[in-house]
């Protein structure tokens, strides 16, 4: 007897322990609640779920089916509330989607047809607790234009090369249609050229097509129409892409290169996208060369000879001279004429940081710059500046010892010279954020000097790109002087006029929806004009295998965070245990 009382004794104590060791510990857990919640749906409300097959009703039966009166999101270019109106956005973004969804803490469930854009940047263990309800498209045979390359910006004497890139997906039905078809490039009705092609089963070709100068007769937008014709496809809304281009009665920036280098690789984009004037590129590729060194074009790396570099030129409003002076022997250049000089051999080398600039016809648009963010430039190239000279910008070697000038000022008119002596400055534009936009306003205050009146640095904003394709936004790019502020835009096609407000963000952009038409556009307040083209054509109205597959996912429900702090019952039983184990021990008489 008094044996079996002590084993009791003992299991009471070692109850009372263990109940009070849990709770001081109090170890956190989580649990899944299942069905309590319904899912937040995501919806694809890309234009490929309205697309040749698309099933975009039973899309929105399916989502309101899971949601069960709960939350639905559209999601696409962007995310948006739930409403059944047909999609707008050209392009099918899942991984913002998610990532909003997942802070709301709920279980998700996707609606798509399977052809995601970014399904590769989402993490696969996340991927895999989603719910995925797929309603793919069927296969179905499709000819398109893919992409359209060229200059945008043309001389009134110079030859426009496309690149067109075509192609052809899916099986084609029997007895319809031989691989034929036709490439024809028209503006305003009229035919400019055409150019039989062979289409593959299945892929992309290319074609390069030029286009001679007398078939632009005028100066100003062009818009082309790139059409592909001759095969019976499904879906005719990729048959065709605009591409805009401005023929510019100034005479084009020539860059000479000589040695070819990543300084002017990157001056000539950057001066082409903020002067918007044409800008050949000539590079030397032997300037030993009895014959004076072989030149070829950059673009397309086609052999060019002295004569056709000197003629280039001659009709050029601005000559940029870059590498090796030597290089340059043989070729004539006009008096009266704007030059700038960047010489990259026998330059000191080092890290040179610039200085902030002193007064200059330069300094009122590098002002407010933050010059102690600039990455260095790898050598500066000796200058003797005389009395004529205005020095726009310096540097210091390792920020210490006496500064040098990188940027030089001399003549005035049509006779302009400037002189660019730092090697290494598109480290700049290489880095990205404030250095690119310190880069961009050095090389637009450059050209706005260089070239007068014939420049359109002074332009405050202009459009990225003058064609988009349907169901993404025009992006639009600060290019003024000092902090980007909104602008009021005036928008003309055939039928209608419209007025929008541009509003920037900080880092200097801003975007707008356009339904597919040929805007002409205005800025208020200012001389900018232009021309943007929203296409028909949309990557989404192609035929592509479903990326996702219809999964169950992780079980629907709300996790549940638990400690046994909770759970009331634990204290009661260490309460009881150890009142019991002393009632015991007082009535066996036990300390």
């Amino acid at each position: 007897m008094h044996r079996r009382l002590t084993w009791g004794l003992a299991l009471l104590r070692v109850t009372g322990c263990a109940a009070l060791v849990v709770l001081l510990w109090n170890p956190i857990f989580t649990r899944l609640l299942p069905g309590t919640v319904a899912p937040l749906v995501l919806l694809d409300a890309s234009l490929s779920m309205i697309g040749q097959g698309g099933r975009w009703r039973e899309a929105v039966d399916s989502a309101r089916a899971l949601a069960r009166g709960g939350v639905i999101w559209r999601f696409g270019a962007r995310i948006a509330p739930f409403d059944s109106t047909p999609p707008l956005d050209g392009t099918s973004l899942l991984a913002p989607a998610i990532a909003a969804a997942a802070a709301r803490g709920e279980p998700v469930a996707v609606v798509t047809d399977g052809n995601v854009s970014d399904a590769g940047t989402i993490a696969p263990d996340l991927l895999r607790q989603l719910r995925i309800v797929t309603v793919a498209r069927p296969e179905f045979r499709d000819a398109f234009v893919a992409t359209v390359e060229g200059a945008h910006r043309i001389g009134a004497n110079d030859t426009l090369r496309l690149k067109v890139n075509y192609g052809a997906l899916g099986k084609r039905e029997e007895g319809r249609g031989k691989g034929k078809a036709m490439l024809v490039i028209s503006s305003e009705g009229r035919r400019l050229a055409s150019r039989d092609v062979s289409l593959p089963d299945s892929g992309i070709l290319s074609a390069d097509i030029p286009l001679p100068p007398s078939l632009f007769p005028r100066p100003g937008w062009w818009i082309l129409d790139v059409r592909l014709q001759g095969d019976p496809d499904s879906e005719p809304r990729d048959d065709a892409r605009a591409f805009v281009v401005e023929v510019s009665p100034t005479p084009s920036v020539v860059v000479l290169a000589s040695p070819p280098d990543w300084d002017l690789r990157f001056f000539a984009r950057t001066l082409a996208e903020v002067a918007r004037v044409p800008v050949t590129v000539f590079v030397q590729t032997e300037p030993g060369h009895p014959a004076g060194g072989r030149w070829r074009d950059a673009a397309t790396l086609a052999p060019r000879t002295l004569v056709e570099v000197q003629r280039a030129v001659a009709g050029a409003r601005l000559v940029v001279e870059g590498g090796d002076p030597a290089g340059f022997g043989r070729v004539s250049r006009p008096v009266n004429q704007a030059r700038l000089r960047w010489p990259t051999v026998g330059s000191l080398a080092g890290e040179w940081y610039a200085d902030a600039p002193a007064s200059s016809p330069l300094a009122g648009g590098l002002a407010g710059l933050r010059w102690d963010s600039l990455p260095p430039a790898v050598g500066v190239t000796p200058a003797s500046p005389d009395s004529a000279t205005v020095v726009a910008l310096m540097a210091r070697l390792a920020r210490r010892g006496e500064a040098r000038p990188i940027v030089l000022l001399s003549g005035s008119g049509a006779t302009r010279r400037a002189e660019v002596a730092a090697v290494g400055l598109y480290r700049w534009a290489f880095r990205g954020g404030a250095s690119a936009e310190a880069y961009r306003a050095l090389v637009a205050e450059l050209a706005n000097w260089l070239l007068g009146d014939g420049g359109r640095t002074g332009h405050r904003a202009m459009p990225v790109d003058n064609a988009v394709a349907n169901g993404l936004p025009v992006m639009w790019r600060w290019m003024g002087s000092g902090a980007p502020h909104d602008l009021v835009v005036t928008l003309n096609t055939k039928d209608a006029q419209r007025r929008d407000t541009l509003r920037f963000d900080a880092a200097g952009e801003a975007t707008q929806r356009l339904p597919p038409d040929i805007y002409r556009y205005a800025l208020e307040g200012g001389p900018e004009r232009g021309v943007v083209a929203v296409e028909t054509y949309s990557d989404e109205w192609r035929p592509a295998g479903p990326v996702l597959r219809s999964q169950v996912g992780a079980p629907a429900g709300r996790w549940e965070t638990v400690s046994p702090r909770d759970h009331w019952w634990l204290f009661v039983l260490a309460i009881a245990a150890f009142t019991a184990e002393w009632a015991w021990r007082r009535r066996l008489g036990l300390p």
